[in-house]
């Protein structure tokens, strides 16, 4: 299975976020690339730690999370399209500095070769591995590009 902690997979993610176009049109979804852009550098953030975040699991996630996370780490099957995403990362602007989130993004996908979040709680899906937070973290990327045909 393709994680962030992969050196060809980082490349590869890398090489997609760089051909992403400046007026993208997403295949799905209520985002335009600005809004999308700026989720995966706030959920990435979150990821690596890189802010002082609370981590804490939501009430439903401790009821489903783990069945859930089971579900999204067991094969290579992409995020489904059209998830909801958390509160905390949904962008409301839409229109920002679209080059420097592709930058930010870029190095943030980088930044996975040394993973040390020790602290890092999914706040649906629980305490995960760093097996676990590869594989998803990588999916979620994933899904973000395919969402604009990347």
């Amino acid at each position: 299975m393709k994680t962030v902690f992969d050196k060809a997979t980082r490349d590869e993610l890398v090489q997609r976020i760089n051909s992403l176009p400046d007026n993208g049109q997403a295949a799905w979804g209520k985002m335009n690339i600005f809004q999308m852009t700026r989720h995966c550098c706030i959920w990435n953030e979150w990821v690596l730690g890189k802010k002082d975040f609370v981590y804490k699991q939501d009430l439903l996630g401790k009821i489903f999370g783990k069945i859930a996370l089971k579900s999204n780490t067991k094969d290579d099957k992409p995020i489904t399209k059209n998830m909801p995403a958390g509160k905390a990362f949904t962008v409301k602007e839409k229109t920002g500095d679209l080059k420097l989130h592709l930058s930010t993004w870029v190095n943030q996908i980088k930044a996975y070769e040394h993973f040390s979040n020790d602290h890092f709680i999914h706040d649906f899906f629980g305490k995960m591995t760093k097996e676990q937070i590869g594989i998803f973290a990588y999916k979620h990327n994933d899904h973000h590009l395919r969402q604009f045909n990347r």
